[in-house]
């Protein structure tokens, strides 16, 4: 038996899809069959130009804003989507604020962990209350979150962004625990230091120092990730939840 990931049928909302990992994960889902609802904050060219590659594949698409740490732009984001193109039943949450440098909890700036705790933690609550309650409607939902293989090293400098993705964790195991009866699935996916179109363009796939540190001894890729996004978005995982899936060659293993 040939095993297959079809997401025909299904609508799926990416928010931040159209950063360096976001944009691959929408075109992967689109490439499986399904609707996809671009979201972006800035970068409306961006997200534009990803409508028109996956309504070439066939898919339905839409371009939608808002800032994802906010109740009432949630709210119109929700409402635009499913007046456009109907009730989504699968949600990544892959949007995140992006600061630098990284410093120590001395020296990081509070409005820091603000921001990282808005769209890492507020993010996943408020998408959930705006698109879970049709899900359970429809009796099948997928939510996947974007962590990070931070949540488990907390390496120095890390402290915002790492506690942030704790927070994150916390909340969709519970949700997890709330939601199954309805067959809806919460999964997280953890990327490691990945390649992206970025570092191809810029020549620096290669990091000797972080590989040694990986058993695969490489950097994972962009399409990696998104394939198992994919994997957790059909029903080839429809008997996994709550879990925290590390994508990174090895380079955390949670343990038991």
């Amino acid at each position: 038996m040939k095993l297959q990931i079809d997401l025909a049928g299904h609508l799926a909302v990416i928010t931040g899809a159209t950063g360096q990992l976001g944009r691959v994960m929408a075109r992967t889902l689109a490439a499986c069959g399904a609707d996809v609802a671009v979201h972006f904050y800035q970068n409306a060219g961006k997200a534009d130009e990803l409508c028109s590659e996956i309504r070439a594949m066939g898919r339905r698409a839409m371009a939608v804003t808002g800032d994802v740490g906010d109740r009432d732009a949630v709210i119109a984001l929700h409402h635009a989507v499913r007046s456009t193109l109907g009730d989504a039943d699968i949600v990544v949450t892959n949007a995140v604020a992006q600061y630098s440098p990284w410093q120590n909890v001395l020296d990081e700036k509070l409005e820091n962990y603000d921001e990282q705790y808005r769209t890492c933690v507020l993010q996943n609550v408020l998408m959930a209350k705006a698109f879970v309650p049709a899900m359970m409607a429809r009796g099948w939902g997928r939510v996947i979150g974007i962590n990070t293989e931070c949540s488990m090293q907390l390496f120095p400098h890390q402290s915002a962004y790492a506690s942030a993705k704790r927070g994150m964790d916390g909340v969709l195991r519970v949700l997890a625990k709330e939601v199954g009866r309805h067959q809806i699935t919460v999964n997280q996916v953890a990327p490691g230091w990945t390649v992206s179109d970025r570092s191809r363009a810029e020549g620096s796939e290669r990091n000797e120092r972080y590989e040694s540190t990986v058993p695969l001894a490489r950097r994972g890729t962009d399409q990696e990730i998104a394939n198992v996004v994919a994997f957790l978005a059909s029903d080839l995982a429809s008997f996994i939840t709550g879990a925290y899936v590390p994508v990174c060659g090895g380079n955390v293993m949670p343990t038991i």
